[in-house]
């Protein structure tokens, strides 16, 4: 019962916080309220045993895409943002679309994510421990996708170094 208990309570706070991040006026508030989401998330990954993600969770998203985000609102010009009317009168066509997108997200990840067992059981994963099963896994049966998504963060590194360069030169 108790794990429930704590599952639901991260569920609720995830969501909650995710409403609140989207909902503030101010977007430094909204990126203060995502730094409570994304330390809600690790804390959900440490209750499901997955340390090696919560810790990815807190020093990748936490401390540097939030840094990131707080960079880029502090480079806006907030008194335009605060005095603009943010939200529209076409509210529920865009709820209504919410809803199609998810209905339909939801009923393709039914027909096409099978009931996947692999070979880590929960057994499995207790004696060795979740890097290991995650970096024997990336390393040995996911070695191509893991490569081919490096090469494309390296395309778009190099593609951000020209036309930076570009600029620079002009």
């Amino acid at each position: 019962m108790l794990p429930k208990l704590f599952f639901g309570w991260f569920a609720f706070a995830i969501i909650a916080l995710s409403v609140l991040v989207i909902t503030r006026r101010n977007p430094v508030h909204s990126v203060m309220w995502m730094l409570l989401l994304f330390f809600q998330i690790a804390s959900m990954y440490l209750f499901l045993n997955a340390e090696f993600i919560a810790a990815i969770q807190v020093i990748v998203y936490a401390g540097a895409i939030l840094v990131l985000f707080l960079f880029v609102v502090l480079l806006l010009n907030l008194r335009e943002e605060l005095l603009a009317n943010r939200f529209i009168n076409a509210w529920p066509v865009g709820l209504v679309f919410a809803g199609a997108i998810f209905a339909g997200t939801l009923s393709a990840v039914v027909a096409f994510v099978p009931n996947f067992s692999g070979q880590y059981t929960v057994d499995v994963i207790n004696r060795e421990t979740h890097t290991k099963a995650l970096g024997q896994l990336l390393y040995t049966d996911f070695l191509f996708p893991f490569e081919i998504a490096s090469l494309i963060l390296l395309i778009a590194i190099i593609g951000a170094i020209v036309l930076a360069k570009k600029r620079m030169r002009s």
